[in-house]
């Protein structure tokens, strides 16, 4: 439970990092920043996967391009429909998700203990 508030507080603080860093997204405040995060997982955990299914043929023939595309579409969408969060249009919603995907992951990576990877190494 614990683990699961922590990437919530990353991810809202992954948007206002987006938006401080991209001009054409905005975020009003800190808990407009959270509703925004909410709302972005619930979407990403539900909306995407359909769509994903929806357009492989061209996600196929771009060759994994078009999720780029998808992301831009949610990101904009959520951006479209929630008080507090704004994005400037699909173009700002592209490269908002994926800096927002780029911050997040960093600040997962920095901040969040999880699994290390163990080498072993055999010596002759």
């Amino acid at each position: 439970m614990l683990r699961l508030l922590l990437v919530w507080l990353i991810n809202a603080l992954s948007l206002l990092a987006v938006a401080y860093l991209i001009p054409s997204i905005q975020v009003a405040s800190f808990a407009a920043a959270l509703a925004a995060a909410v709302v972005l997982g619930l979407v990403n955990a539900v909306i995407r996967p359909l769509l994903i299914l929806l357009t492989l043929p061209a996600t196929l023939l771009t060759l994994g391009l078009f999720i780029f595309v998808l992301n831009g579409l949610l990101f904009w969408l959520v951006g479209s429909f929630l008080r507090g969060f704004v994005v400037g249009g699909f173009w700002a919603g592209v490269f908002g998700a994926i800096l927002y995907s780029i911050v997040s992951w960093a600040l997962s990576a920095a901040l969040l203990p999880g699994r290390r990877v163990h080498v072993i190494v055999e010596r002759d």
